[in-house]
């Protein structure tokens, strides 16, 4: 995973994927938590 180090041309992490992984994963999470939030607001109509 190097998509920073292509799209701006410098490595905050030395190529070894570790911010690129910790995107990732914050994106997921953060969706996850938008689900869950308005699944749970939903259910309590």
């Amino acid at each position: 995973m190097d998509f920073i180090e292509r799209i701006f041309g410098f490595s905050p992490d030395n190529g070894s994927g570790t911010f690129e992984g910790s995107i990732v994963i914050a994106a997921i999470v953060l969706v996850a938590a938008v689900y869950f939030y308005r699944r749970q607001k939903s259910l309590k109509k």
